[in-house]
């Protein structure tokens, strides 16, 4: 597939994942008002959808349906934009911009910001949890437990707790890169896999490669993310630049130096190539957003 035509698909995608979270999320008029404006604001028209792209590219291996995939892509960019808004709150990272425009307690209030975080989690449980077309019951527990244990204390919540007690310290490779996996590397795994589920099954073997593509590319993503942050600028990232080493967090370009963190993610990207041979052609769409998430840095 030519870049032209991953540019047309993620175009599309991204579209059809933004109408699907307009429905999804509250209508700003309805009371109560400001948390339901706060929530779209935190949520709609930002970002690159990675994780919603990557979820409908997975959903590509099984024949997924579309309406299907729209809703699980939504659940885990619902937790995502949480993640976000929580994470910029002074009692943690502290930031005043993302997505290129004001964090949401700038916007609105800390209590606000607050409140929104706490209403988009549950908001992308519900969703997960309402029947979908030709998917199981059983399956559906699956997605739900899946969704939740990336989200939570042993994924993302656990790895920005690990973030925020390492300020100030120095951490080798190994501590650096179980912090990763849990903090950006679980939600990004969950997207890959939750999209899978939402078809025809795949054997044990496969949902193995599967899972092992996903944690390399989830590493790969945080590691572009630590050159970037020094490479980039404000206006590019859209959040403010330069604000890991300002905040003396450990990160792969510390750890390493910057041309070492661009050789790593280099690895990671052949590693996660490497386990989606067993599914041959259908996997080309994972293998241009992974080629998409690298190349950002290079």
């Amino acid at each position: 597939m030519s870049n032209e035509n991953l540019v047309s698909w993620m175009t599309a995608t991204q579209q059809y994942v933004e109408n699907a979270l307009e429905a999804a999320l509250p209508d700003e008029q309805r009371a109560p008002q400001q948390l339901h404006q706060a929530m779209r604001y935190s949520t709609l028209q930002g970002g690159k959808r990675v994780r919603p792209l990557l979820a409908f590219a997975a959903g590509e291996l099984v024949a997924a349906d579309a309406a299907n995939l729209a809703r699980v892509a939504c659940a885990v960019e619902m937790i995502h934009a949480y993640s976000l808004v929580h994470d910029d709150m002074p009692c943690m990272d502290d930031d005043v911009l993302r997505r290129g425009k004001p964090t949401c307690h700038v916007a609105y209030d800390e209590a606000t910001a607050l409140l929104v975080g706490d209403a988009l989690q549950t908001l992308a449980f519900e969703l997960l949890s309402r029947p979908m077309d030709g998917v199981l019951p059983q399956q559906q527990l699956t997605m739900v437990a899946t969704l939740a244990t990336a989200s939570g204390h042993a994924g993302m919540a656990g790895g920005q707790a690990i973030d925020l007690a390492s300020v100030g310290r120095s951490l080798n490779q190994t501590e650096l890169e179980f912090m990763h996996c849990m903090k950006t590397g679980a939600l990004i795994r969950a997207a890959v896999l939750l999209g899978a589920m939402c078809g025809q099954p795949l054997s044990a073997e496969e949902t193995d490669s599967l899972d092992h593509f996903a944690k390399r590319m989830g590493l790969a993503f945080q590691v572009v993310d630590d050159v970037l942050d020094v490479e980039a600028d404000t206006a590019t990232l859209g959040k403010t630049a330069g604000k890991d080493e300002a905040n003396d967090k450990p990160t792969y370009v510390s750890l390493m130096g910057l041309q070492e963190a661009k050789q790593f993610a280099r690895e990671l990207y052949n590693d996660a190539l490497a386990a989606l041979s067993p599914f041959g052609d259908k996997a080309a769409r994972l293998k241009q957003l992974a080629d998409y998430i690298v190349a950002r840095s290079f």
